[in-house]
């Protein structure tokens, strides 16, 4: 077995980070290409100059107003839009860490990412302020709230999501004190009409970045402690790996917050200089509208957006091709799909692989031998193998184990959580590799498939759910003695998530009401689409529940193979 018998012929194996933070890449692209295109935002435009002087006034508002320092973690928490990528880089130029939060997230949600993280300051959306206003002046020490519709032209005709559609200024009544940039809750605008001018930038390779939260396998997601340098060298490795140069430009769909989004479609096109094409929420006809009128040349997709994309009645009314790179990865690309992408680009979609804990990708499929529902080959830098989860022993070629990882991009471990940090990394000959719980084999050639979760985590549409946190909450419900949560099959989001209940004695209720108290405590697709009353759960003789018994009950149920999660 050779990692690099397919490596790609134009890739160097191994790259030299850059001795630079990654607010450095921003502020190179915009002395190199002041005028050129950073953003496009369903018709509005933001060039590399605007956008690095709204990120230091913004950066110098948070120093000078809020009191943010060096090390200092702040809240992101708002949907893909220009104030998230300004954000973005404003936390990390006041040598600050960004903390991405899931706009998804209700209150308690974000409530325990503040309190773990210790995070005092929120960039946050105008949406999400009446949800989480309960913190403010408790956790939150400040607020800058963001209308998304504020980076709008005057008149588009792109299809614009509710919330573009329905901005006004009633969402913040009552919440943002607009009058003075003194109040502890200030509209975004006013936060950069001040002016400030930040402090010197500081940050080193060594110092923190961003920190994202996994689901993880626990009940409470766990913080990722991210350095520039591990950020860097994902950045780096991929915009190579994908071909991208100044001349990109990125068609941005998928979440920010999370390390795919926030590395792939954000980090490295503006490392390179690159224009980015920013979707606030999914749309397949928009997609398509972007491609063909920016010239998108790179798209970074999950399976899902995929399947709707491809789905679209019409779509060979469309110019798309200028895309040349078409990547992404969450889970497997169904085979069928993957042969019409091919055959309609003359591309094959090129899938990865990576995690919270890696800051993104660790494995990419070679763009000129890809192979289909596949994780890829380790990239630069970066060694995976393939084990005994129990003994640690390396597994042979094509024999199922556990994979693990050891490179540059791998965390430091969870934050204020070391005996997390302690179960997550193994030491194999005189080596530290991270424990992905993902269970999959490498094959003749050096590639990696997964086939199985070791533990336990449910795929929707690309979000990971940990049925041990969706437990926890249910458990609140004064009906429910006990919960069981696994994955079942769904047509349009590959996995749901399914609640397998027992009821306590002299309680009755309903399956739509658990979902429907659900959808009040918990992001949307955490929430049990299905829910099924038992008398009770099977238990081990330890008296555990057997959750990986009624996983395969589901599997068969279904008539699906065993390895569809």
């Amino acid at each position: 077995m050779n990692h690099f018998a397919h490596w790609p012929d134009t890739l160097s194996r191994h790259i030299s980070p850059q001795q630079t933070s990654l607010y450095r890449n921003l502020e190179i692209a915009a002395n190199r290409h002041p005028e050129k295109d950073a953003l496009y935002y369903y018709g509005g435009v933001t060039s590399y100059a605007q956008l690095q002087r709204e990120v230091d006034a913004l950066a110098g508002f948070l120093q000078q107003h809020c009191g943010v320092a060096k090390g200092d973690r702040v809240a992101l928490y708002m949907q893909n839009s220009p104030q998230f990528i300004i954000g973005f880089y404003a936390i990390l130029r006041a040598n600050a860490v960004v903390v991405p939060v899931n706009p998804m997230n209700l209150v308690g949600e974000f409530r325990h990412i503040l309190e773990d993280s210790g995070a005092r300051v929120t960039l946050i959306g105008e949406e999400l302020c009446s949800g989480a206003q309960p913190l403010f002046g408790d956790l939150l020490d400040y607020v800058i709230a963001a209308r998304y519709a504020d980076y709008l032209p005057e008149s588009t005709d792109f299809p614009l999501p509710a919330i573009l559609r329905d901005a006004g200024a009633d969402r913040l009544d009552g919440v943002v004190d607009a009058s003075s940039v003194r109040s502890k809750v200030v509209l975004w605008s006013d936060a950069l009409t001040v002016g400030a001018q930040p402090s010197a930038h500081l940050a080193t390779l060594s110092d923190l970045a961003v920190i994202p939260y996994t689901s993880g396998t626990t009940a409470r997601p766990k913080g990722c402690v991210h350095s520039h340098g591990s950020a860097m060298h994902v950045v780096d490795a991929c915009k190579d790996w994908m071909h991208m140069s100044e001349q990109s430009v990125a068609l941005c769909s998928l979440p920010l917050f999370h390390v795919t989004g926030m590395q792939l479609s954000m980090n490295a096109p503006i490392a390179c200089g690159a224009s980015i094409a920013v979707m606030t929420r999914w749309d397949s006809r928009c997609a398509a509208q972007l491609i063909e009128r920016f010239r998108a040349t790179t798209w970074v997709a999950i399976s899902t957006m995929m399947v709707d994309f491809m789905s679209q009645p019409d779509l060979d009314t469309f110019d798309l091709d200028s895309i040349d790179c078409l990547c992404g990865g969450g889970a497997a690309m169904p085979q069928a799909l993957a042969k019409k992408i091919e055959s309609r680009w003359g591309i094959p979609y090129m899938e990865g692989y990576g995690l919270s804990e890696t800051i993104a990708t660790t494995h990419f499929n070679p763009p000129d031998r890809c192979k289909q529902q596949c994780l890829g080959i380790p990239i630069q830098n970066t060694e995976s193998i393939v084990v005994d989860p129990e003994t640690l022993d390396v597994m042979d070629v094509g024999k199922t184990g556990e994979i693990l990882i050891c490179g540059p991009q791998v965390f430091e471990g969870y934050w204020a959580n070391v005996e997390a940090t302690r179960e997550a990394f193994v030491e194999i000959a005189g080596k530290r590799y991270l424990r992905t719980g993902d269970l999959g084999y490498v094959d003749e050639d050096g590639y990696f498939f997964m086939v199985d979760r070791l533990k336990r985590m449910i795929n929707a549409s690309g979000y990971k759910v940990s049925p041990a946190e969706v437990e926890a909450l249910l458990f609140e419900h004064p009906a429910i003695q006990e919960a069981c949560v696994i994955g079942a099959k769904d047509e349009r989001r590959g996995e749901t998530t399914k609640a397998l209940i027992v009821l306590r004695a002299g309680f009755d209720t309903s399956a739509q009401e658990i979902i429907a108290w659900a959808h009040e405590r918990m992001a949307s697709y955490k929430v049990p689409r299905m829910v099924e009353f038992v008398r009770e759960l099977p238990r081990t003789g330890s008296g555990k529940v057997q959750w990986r018994l009624l996983q395969q009950r589901e599997v068969e149920r279904a008539g699906l193979s065993e390895d569809f999660s």
